[in-house]
């Protein structure tokens, strides 16, 4: 994978820029009318289901998290307490979600976000040599190691996908 930087950046690519990890960006037009924003771009882009990951957050024990799962499958809320180290876990409000991370929902990113939150990556992302996530705008992904991806969010790992 080659870095390149887009026109019109965003603070995901931004952070991968700076960190000197390899990635590729992937763009397509966002059908406005799509809510399902990860499937979207599996469909649109031609990959697997499996490789493309959404991220989402979550409220647990009264503080957000960062869960990051196939689209493919769904969060598993009492999976992703227990590996955060919690006891209840519940979707965030979405305007909290934008607030604390800087994107727009269905264009949230787990790479520069405006305040460095607890992540979770579930652990298939690492059966994949690569794997697509948000570049933080809805028609934009970036494709990375999901080892980069644990990194650079010193995200823990384990099993938050259920279906």
């Amino acid at each position: 994978m080659a870095k390149r930087r887009t026109a019109g950046g965003t603070p995901a690519i931004d952070a991968l820029t700076r960190d000197g990890a390899p990635f590729t960006v992937h763009s397509y037009d966002h059908d406005p009318r799509r809510t399902s924003f990860g499937e979207e771009a599996a469909e649109v882009l031609g990959l697997p289901v499996d490789r493309v990951f959404k991220t989402l957050l979550a409220d647990v024990d009264g503080g957000l998290t960062v869960a990051v799962v196939p689209v493919a499958g769904q969060l598993d809320l009492k999976a992703l307490a227990k590996v955060a180290g919690g006891r209840r876990a519940a979707m965030a409000d979405p305007a909290a979600a934008e607030r604390a991370t800087g994107y727009v929902v269905g264009g949230i990113s787990p790479l520069g976000q405006k305040r460095r939150l607890p992540t979770v990556v579930d652990s298939s992302a690492g059966e994949h040599p690569t794997i697509f996530v948000s570049a933080g705008r809805r028609g934009l992904e970036v494709e990375l190691a999901a080892a980069d991806l644990v990194r650079l969010t010193g995200a823990a790992e384990g099993p938050i996908r259920k279906g």
